[in-house]
């Protein structure tokens, strides 16, 4: 059965160690919903292409950082996002501590936040990243 009315997006838990304090890349969006809030990178899959390339696509387009990825997990909660039923794969990267981020396409700001020290975030994207800590 072919359902048409969820779309595929992708986020991006991307870690950094910093004196032995453990940082995640944050986008501050530009676009509703959650203007101006702080979220994982990512965004929707287009069609034909495959959710681990529109991962490593959408981290470059938004912050100017290339990582190696890995799949994280499935998080499809259908009230996750008020646009509708998305689903997102996320994926899961860390960096070398002098890697620099520039925000890029529809991320006004970009920032590396200690992961205890979170401020709000959009989305379920708190959630998914307790659980990429969980996992690493």
């Amino acid at each position: 059965m072919r359902i048409s009315n969820i779309s595929l997006t992708v986020d991006i838990v991307l870690f950094k160690l910093v004196e032995k304090q453990l940082f995640v890349l944050l986008i501050q969006r530009k676009n509703e919903p959650y203007k101006l809030c702080w979220a994982l990178p990512g965004g929707y899959v287009e069609q034909n292409e495959n959710p681990d390339y529109a991962a490593i696509r959408e981290l470059y387009e938004e912050t100017c950082v290339h990582a190696k990825l890995q799949q994280l997990g499935v998080f499809g909660r259908p009230d996750r996002d008020p646009r509708g039923h998305v689903v997102s794969v996320a994926y899961l990267g860390q960096v070398d501590h002098s890697v620099k981020a520039v925000a890029a396409d529809d991320a006004l700001n970009v920032q590396w936040y200690n992961v205890l020290e979170l401020p709000q975030l959009a989305f379920d994207h708190r959630e998914i990243i307790e659980y990429a800590h969980l996992k690493k």
